[in-house]
């Protein structure tokens, strides 16, 4: 009971926790409406479970263990990160306050782009080894832990899911689509700030 409630506190606390994930749902939320926010978060979601398999399969020990190959995610993540940050910093403000116009974002882009955001997110990796190493007994069956992971990646999936409906919220997304450049230009920095540390970061 106590290693549950271990892995069900360090959970919360990881997903609350600003970052790129967020960044990136709050931006696809905003910007393109609420179905395009909801898989942006399934896309998070999904990725956490790359995380928790790997981690699983004692592949996690490895990247936990070789600095080459943590370094290798983290400059992949940084990246990335950084592409998506210049992206939106540079994008014109095209998009009209008809909430009901097409999205110029497809729902399987915006789940890529959820997905990517996580699966090279060394954050996340770190969250995951770090749990299933430090909290996580040895001898605990695999089935159990297969539970830890669906609960890691449910809980990112109802957080974010709820930060898309929250951003995506008519009359709110109307008024932040009126200060759409100045909006691009915060988020796209944030990223972009994001990426840059977690390319620096030791």
């Amino acid at each position: 009971m106590t290693e549950v409630i271990a892995v069900a506190v360090i959970t919360l606390l990881a997903v609350i926790s600003p970052g790129a994930d967020f960044a990136m749902v709050v931006r696809n939320s905003y910007l393109y409406g609420r179905p395009t926010g909801l898989f942006a978060a399934a896309g998070v979601a999904a990725g956490v479970l790359v995380h928790v398999s790997y981690t699983i399969l004692g592949v996690g020990l490895l990247i936990a263990s070789s600095t080459t190959l943590f370094t290798v995610i983290k400059l992949a993540g940084a990246a990335y990160l950084v592409w998506i940050g210049v992206r939106t910093f540079r994008a014109r403000a095209e998009v009209t306050v008809d909430l009901e116009s097409k999205p110029q974002l497809t729902r399987l882009g915006a789940m890529r782009s959820g997905f990517l955001t996580n699966v090279l997110n060394p954050k996340t990796t770190l969250f995951v080894v770090s749990t299933f190493t430090q909290v996580v007994d040895p001898g605990t069956p695999v089935w159990q832990q297969a539970g830890y992971g669906l609960f890691m990646s449910a809980a990112h999936l109802g957080w974010f899911g709820a930060v898309a409906l929250f951003f995506s919220h008519a009359r709110l997304r109307e008024r932040m689509l009126k200060a759409q450049k100045a909006l691009n230009r915060a988020i796209g920095s944030v990223l972009v700030g994001l990426g840059v540390g977690l390319g620096f970061a030791r």
